[in-house]
């Protein structure tokens, strides 16, 4: 039988029993559904997608158990733009949300007329909580509670955390410098007192907040959202809920206990050790809330999507992998915006399965909101779909066989295998500081939203089906295809609004032989 005569025999034994038993019994129960976002977690940083260093036996187990797609996407590379459009299912430059946050618009948020999947899920009947990082907007009106979710216990910025560190943490400092905290802790650190002082900063400035109250924090974070997304399932096991677990890990600074640096003491080189710790403990959190599932009895009614929130970057000096894909976080290159993506719903959906069909984060809220049987306001448009008809067979078509994104006056567009990617070449003396291959960046202060600079824009064409890596651009080849794909793109940005930040970062990069601007 397959998977797609199955739901249609579910829905059959389901009206089935509407129509002919008590009303007790008529009680279908809701799927449960959890959303587990990594944070800049690269392409290639699990081993289900190929790394030879990270050790995920967790991640892989929830590849195997259900859909692991090779081509899922965010809608931004970096972080807040992409939680935006996962979290409405629309585009972000619809409603303005372009880019990160900074200067003056680091106390705005998403717009309020936006309804996030957590509201959606809330008109079905559905108990909602973010665990995490939120980034979307603090002042009141904004925050997570204040959107949808009935329980929230986190970070409201998107700063970069650590907490408390203990003896036998290591952590990788400015550039590049290994601490390791030693059997004193930070007092016996001849600059431990500098470090205590950056910490208190950081709590002052971005503190952990369970709802609406700060709470101090002494355990190692990912572990700490670990607990709480756990303690979330256990307590709301008898009724649907939605949660939303969005891990810090392995967003820099890197950082991380003995416990999980012990399993890479064997790698030289101190980056890439800690960094592969930081990805066992986000496997670990994912191997406790299947296990917290399982013990509940609710895991095979539960459907669990992993994905990241972009690439990795480029500045952790090769501690993480983007491979096979070129670019890192803050590029439309694919190494930016081509992530992790997995999907599993034991004994409901396809299990080992790989799919190369294009997936979208834009794709979540539709497809929680037909699980719940939630309806969609229609006063707007919806940019992702319904995975479930993709999932079980119903369909073989493509999910989203055309994808679009927007950075300033950057662009890029995906439409089935071609890839053209528009980007402002960068002014004449403002090269990358750092060598290309380094994938450092040379930072520009923070400048107004962007306008094409006078060196014009560089158009980059490629065929993803068989070159992945972006390393063959076509464009001059191909001329009436970039023409077609510069049509396309230039009717969808006029759907978009001008961006609603004042202000936005710049880097510069060098890629195809051009001095290319970044605008995040």
């Amino acid at each position: 039988m397959t998977f797609a005569h199955r739901a249609v025999r579910h829905a059959v034994l389901a009206i089935l029993l509407m129509s002919c038993c008590s009303p007790a019994l008529a009680q279908v129960r809701k799927p449960d559904i959890i959303v587990i976002l990594a944070d800049d977690l690269g392409y290639g940083d699990t081993g289900v997608y190929g790394s030879k260093l990270a050790s995920t036996p967790n991640i892989d187990a929830l590849a195997g158990s259900g859909t692991r797609f090779t081509d899922g996407y965010v809608t931004n590379p970096v972080c807040a733009p992409s939680r935006a459009g996962l979290m409405t299912g629309r585009y972000q430059q619809r409603f303005g949300y372009e880019f990160n946050p900074v200067g003056r618009d680091r106390t705005g948020g998403m717009s309020l007329r936006e309804v996030t999947i957590a509201q959606v899920m809330k008109s079905a009947g559905y108990v909602t909580g973010a665990i995490g990082k939120w980034h979307l907007g603090q002042p009141a009106g904004y925050y997570p509670t204040d959107r949808g979710f009935d329980y929230f216990f986190g970070m409201g910025s998107g700063s970069d955390y650590i907490i408390d560190p203990e003896p036998g943490d290591e952590y990788i400092g400015p550039q590049g410098r290994d601490i390791r905290i030693p059997a004193g802790g930070l007092a016996a650190m001849r600059d431990g007192g500098r470090l205590e002082a950056l910490l208190q900063g950081i709590r002052e400035r971005h503190p952990i907040m369970r709802d609406r109250k700060v709470v101090r924090v002494h355990e190692y974070l990912t572990d700490a959202l670990t607990r709480e997304a756990v303690g979330f399932i256990d307590r709301n096991r008898g009724r649907p809920f939605f949660l939303y677990l969005a891990q810090h890990a392995p967003h820099a600074p890197l950082q991380a206990p003995a416990k999980y640096v012990d399993r890479f003491r064997e790698v030289k080189d101190p980056g890439k050790r800690v960094h592969a710790a930081m990805v066992a403990a986000l496997d670990d959190g994912v191997g406790a809330v299947i296990a917290a599932l399982k013990k509940d009895g609710i895991y095979e009614d539960t459907l669990v999507i992993f994905l990241s929130d972009n690439g990795c970057p480029g500045d952790l000096r090769g501690a993480c992998s983007n491979a096979p894909l070129s670019g890192y976080k803050r590029w439309l290159a694919e190494g930016g915006i081509r992530v992790p993506y997995i999907v599993s719903w034991p004994g409901h959906l396809p299990a080992a399965h790989i799919d190369h069909r294009q997936v979208s984060s834009l794709d979540i809220l539709p497809t929680a909101a037909a699980l719940a049987h939630a309806k969609l306001p229609t006063d707007r448009i919806y940019d992702g779909v319904d995975l479930l008809p993709f999932l079980d067979g119903r369909d073989p078509g493509i999910p989203n066989p055309k994808l679009y994104w927007r950075d300033g006056v950057d662009f890029a567009m995906r439409d089935a295998d071609s890839k053209l990617w528009l980007c402002d070449i960068a002014p004449r003396g403002m090269r990358s500081r750092e060598p290309a291959d380094e994938a450092l960046y040379g930072r520009r202060a923070r400048q107004v939203v962007p306008a094409i600079g006078p060196q014009g824009r560089h158009g980059m064409l490629y065929d993803l089906a068989g070159d992945p890596g972006e390393s063959h651009n076509i464009a001059a080849v191909r001329p009436s295809e970039v023409a077609r794909l510069e049509a396309e793109i230039a009717a969808w940005n006029g759907t978009l609004v001008r961006p609603q930040w004042r202000e936005s970062k710049h880097s510069t990069v060098d890629f195809d032989g051009q001095s290319l601007e970044l605008f995040y």
